[in-house]
């Protein structure tokens, strides 16, 4: 069997959320074995303080690197619903100006997110690596780490990474690794670090992009340049929070194009999507994709992003870490007490079969909040949820290739049964012409989703280990289900660059109505 069909064999067993497959031993029944779809999660000791700047490589960021340009008017370039916030201290300094927020009573829950391709200077640096031998993705986590071939950006060290990750004001928590990318779950979101391509996601009020600078300069150690540059977000609920250089779109595109540093690598526009009034996205791309030279270096060509606000409350509660109990015996450790408690919220919110087959890293926060990352060969999913009343937020994003996404949004919303939520597709025309289904493309009405849904079990907080997992075998099936109606309010969609299409769009939940039928077995993927 050829490597692109175990591949194959292995999503389209996806379609059951109930199998893994390995093709040594066929399906795999994972009700005969609950706690195969988690992994057993590395957390690495942290160094209790992050090195100091490299000379060479923090001091990119001096505060003459920054040479802030005259203020915006919003009114002048198409308006937006965040404020310009103005800094009359001259210019800044990206060591000290991201200072960290006290908390407010609300958290910023929607991501920004920061993804860079990088391709090689010359062609003499090694190849990615084939899919392994075993397909079973866990079989091929229990691999070695020094079995693992790493080329590129995965032959960054530890330090290398957490200097990239402080720039942003975040930490490495834990990771997961296999023969494509690396995983990381940090103190606010993810990132994914392939050979040639990483992703990073942060929440809150961190300074994402004052890391870019950073990371360009050692891609360049390693033989690599710049290829290609996304950076997006959807607007801020709380911009005032923010850090410089986040507090609005018109201050990042500032410091985009006038960090000494950036602009003379940087040739990029930014794009508005969606009302100004209401839910938008911006999306920043810069695009040095030498056509004529360009290789499979990205191992992606699609994203897509479900932001869901005012998710329920029962469910929201699963993610308060005191909701559990916080030792279940004597000699049980802090980090097994987190783990265990960042599997039992895993299982109770059903959010393990919304990726069956993938290794799992899931980790809850004190006093609340919850993080998951997820592979599957060369993809990745993530989760990232903030369950405070005033700001509550969960977000699910993949760039796994499939034909169709409906069975997985419509999972992922009944999940959380959210009064809103948005749907970010970023993509390029191939990826768009492979795609049997776009729920962002069509008429408003085709776009409708209406998912079932039932209660929670009562007692979920009462179990020893935490909360019960909603199991398609759990008492939940004898009720009743009722019907969440989402209708799709706004649609925008622009082309960027060379061949790269950006969509958004808005859902509302419309109305609510009892089927009378048992709730549906949770399924995975469909895959084409």
């Amino acid at each position: 069997m050829s490597a692109d069909n175990t591949e194959e064999e292995v999503l389209r067993c996806s379609v059951n959320s109930d199998y893994i497959y390995d093709p040594a031993t066929g399906p795999t029944d994972l009700g005969e074995n609950p706690e195969l779809s988690i992994i057993d999660t590395v957390i690495p000791e942290h160094a209790a303080a992050i090195e100091e700047p490299h000379p060479e490589v923090d001091g990119l960021d001096s505060p003459a690197d920054y040479q802030p340009q005259a203020p915006v008017d919003p009114d002048a370039s198409g308006g937006s619903s965040e404020s310009v916030v103005q800094d009359q201290s001259g210019p800044f300094d990206d060591d000290h100006s991201g200072e960290i927020r006290e908390y407010t009573g609300v958290f910023e829950g929607p991501e920004k997110t920061l993804e860079v391709v990088f391709r090689r200077v010359t062609d003499t640096d090694e190849e990615e690596p084939q899919l392994p031998q075993l397909a079973n993705a866990h079989a091929a986590a229990a691999t070695r780490q020094n079995d693992i071939k790493r080329v590129g950006l995965r032959r960054l060290n530890r330090a290398d990474l957490d200097r990239i990750c402080a720039r942003a004001r975040c930490t490495i928590l834990s990771y997961v690794s296999n023969q494509y990318l690396d995983a990381y779950i940090l103190s606010e979101s993810s990132l994914f670090v392939y050979p040639y391509m990483l992703v990073l996601k942060t929440c809150g009020t961190t300074t994402l992009l004052r890391c870019l600078a950073v990371l360009i300069e050692l891609g360049r150690r390693l033989g690599l340049e710049l290829d290609w540059m996304g950076y997006s977000r959807k607007n801020f609920s709380f911009p005032g929070d923010q850090a410089f250089p986040h507090q609005s779109f018109h201050q990042e595109l500032d410091y985009l194009y006038s960090h000494r540093n950036l602009c003379e690598r940087l040739d990029g526009n930014g794009y508005t999507l969606g009302p100004v009034t209401d839910d938008h996205w911006f999306v920043f791309v810069a695009d040095q994709t030498i056509r004529s030279r360009n290789n499979d270096t990205l191992d992606t060509d699609r994203v897509l992003n479900i932001m869901m606000f005012d998710i329920d409350e029962s469910v929201a509660e699963i993610f308060y870490y005191d909701a559990y109990e916080k030792k279940i015996r004597p000699d049980e450790t802090e980090d097994e007490a987190v783990k265990r408690i960042s599997v039992a919220q895993t299982k109770a919110a059903g959010i393990d079969a919304l990726c069956p087959g993938a290794i799992i890293d899931p980790r809850a926060f004190e006093p609340c909040g919850y993080s998951m990352n997820a592979i599957l060969f060369r993809s990745y999913c993530t989760m990232h949820i903030t369950p405070e009343s005033a700001s509550s937020y969960a977000s699910f994003e993949t760039n796994q290739k499939v034909g169709s996404y409906t069975s997985l949004i419509n999972n992922v919303v009944r999940a959380f049964k959210p009064k809103r939520f948005v749907l970010t597709l970023m993509a390029d025309e191939a990826g768009l012409s492979q795609m049997r289904e776009n729920p962002l493309a069509g008429s408003a009405a085709a776009a409708k989703i209406a998912v079932p849904t039932a209660p929670i079990p009562a007692g979920t907080k009462d179990k020893a280990a935490g909360a019960a997992p909603m199991s398609p075998d759990s008492d939940a099936g004898a009720f009743p289900a009722k019907k969440m109606v989402y209708k799709r309010t706004t649609l925008a969609s622009i082309h960027v660059e060379d061949d790269q299409a950006c969509m958004m769009g808005n859902w509302v939940l419309h109305e609510e109505e009892s089927t009378g039928v048992p709730e549906p077995r949770l399924r995975g993927m469909s895959v084409s």
